[in-house]
């Protein structure tokens, strides 16, 4: 359902993950599903593309940032982002 975009079938899902008595965890996901159904729908179905890269990119400026913590300024920061690439 998430990597070919069936969007169309998640109300399905959440009925039949909301019925089960085995993995009470999953039930609540999918309960909690239902809430915002409309835009889990709109994501499976809509874009083709995600911001999966945008974010591994931010993912790994913060953890340049926190690895230099307290160590040094703005200009060494600055370059270990523009070198790591």
């Amino acid at each position: 359902m998430l990597t070919q975009l069936h969007g169309d079938r998640l109300p399905d899902w959440i009925e039949a993950a909301s019925t089960t008595t085995e993995l009470p965890s999953l039930r609540h996901f999918a309960q909690h599903l239902l809430r915002d159904l409309d835009a889990a729908t709109a994501g499976l179905l809509t874009l083709p593309w995600n911001s999966g890269v945008v974010e591994g990119h931010v993912n790994r400026i913060k953890m340049l940032k926190r690895q230099m913590f307290g160590r040094a300024g703005f200009e060494l920061l600055r370059k270990r982002v523009l070198l790591a690439q």
